[in-house]
């Protein structure tokens, strides 16, 4: 399968179009109040008319309550919801009915350790730096990432950007790769270009995956 590529914290319609015409499989819509990225429920459904049944709409949480989370996701039509916090295990196993994609912050291999309690359709992989959820801008050591991917979907985050997304690709392996302040110029503002160059350079390496 192609790597898939997930352009997180949307704000705009013009950058959803962007994405979409530009190849990206997923864009992220985030619902957390404490990122300058975070989308309300009316813009979240302008955006997503606007694409509809071009790419898959990622409903992204951290720490929500269950009911909040699935009102949201029907609202908005998600495709897939994403929980970025500190949800349990049975959090995530009970939520349903949309695939989940589950972050996981990792500095080490003991940061892995904990991935096969949870029942994911995707896991994310970020960097760890205290006090931050996510959005960092940093990037992780890929050859963990390498050994996350051999055994599960991993969607790779963390510092990716237009310049080192193919070398990630090379590297980690992984199932898809995801971006947001890599394709930016200032948060919940993308750069036209920079997303489309995300897009080609990762998948570029396509034919050279197995």
């Amino acid at each position: 399968m192609s790597v898939q590529v997930k352009i997180c914290g949307v704000r705009r319609i013009e950058d959803a179009l962007c994405a979409a015409e530009a190849g990206a499989d997923m864009i992220g819509l985030n619902f957390w109040p404490g990122t300058p990225r975070c989308v309300t429920l009316e813009q979240a459904r302008e955006i997503t008319d606007a694409v509809a049944g071009r790419i898959k709409i990622v409903a992204v949480f951290v720490d929500a309550p269950r009911g909040e989370i699935l009102a949201t996701a029907d609202a908005v039509g998600a495709d897939y919801v994403q929980l970025h916090g500190s949800e349990s295990p049975e959090f995530v196993r009970d939520l349903g009915p949309r695939p989940i994609i589950k972050a996981f912050r990792v500095r080490s291999e003991e940061d892995l350790a904990g991935m096969s309690d949870f029942a994911a359709a995707v896991y994310l992989l970020d960097a760890r730096v205290p006090g931050m959820k996510g959005g960092t801008g940093r990037t992780i050591d890929w050859e963990l990432a390498r050994q996350a991917a051999e055994s599960r979907p991993v969607l790779l985050a963390g510092g990716l950007t237009p310049r080192n997304v193919a070398e990630a690709v090379r590297t980690a392996r992984p199932w898809g790769v995801d971006t947001a302040s890599g394709v930016e110029v200032e948060p919940g503002v993308k750069d036209p270009e920079k997303i489309r160059c995300f897009v080609r350079n990762a998948k570029a390496e396509e034919e050279e995956r197995p």
